[in-house]
């Protein structure tokens, strides 16, 4: 399985972007989008379940919106009111109950205020 993740790039504070993850492989339990910026941990931004339930983190929650196409095996991240901690290198994944996580390459959002 592999995710190609893209959509990220430079942005000014309080615009937007529309992240977006393909995935080879399909019938996932959730897939979602995690973050890191430099020196801190990667974080969980937002997750969706096969049956469309979803999950933000609060920093991001009323601002982001996560969805996705099962027929086109790609999730999405709406991203709307960025601000300059939004900054970071963001991930996509995909989980299997039962085996390893996928992970995609980064794709980088900077959002300069």
């Amino acid at each position: 399985v592999q995710l190609q993740a893209s959509g990220g790039g430079l942005v000014q504070a309080g615009g937007s972007l529309r992240l977006s993850c393909v995935a080879s492989g399909s019938n996932f339990n959730f897939m979602g989008w995690h973050r890191q910026a430099p020196g801190k941990q990667r974080e969980l931004v937002a997750l969706i379940t096969s049956g469309g339930d979803t999950n933000y983190a609060d920093s991001v929650k009323g601002r982001f919106t996560i969805s996705r196409d099962n027929a086109k095996r790609t999730v999405y991240l709406q991203m709307n009111s960025l601000k300059p901690e939004d900054t970071a290198t963001y991930y996509c994944y995909a989980v299997k109950i039962g085996v390893p996580d996928y992970w995609g390459q980064g794709t980088q959002v900077t959002v300069s205020s």
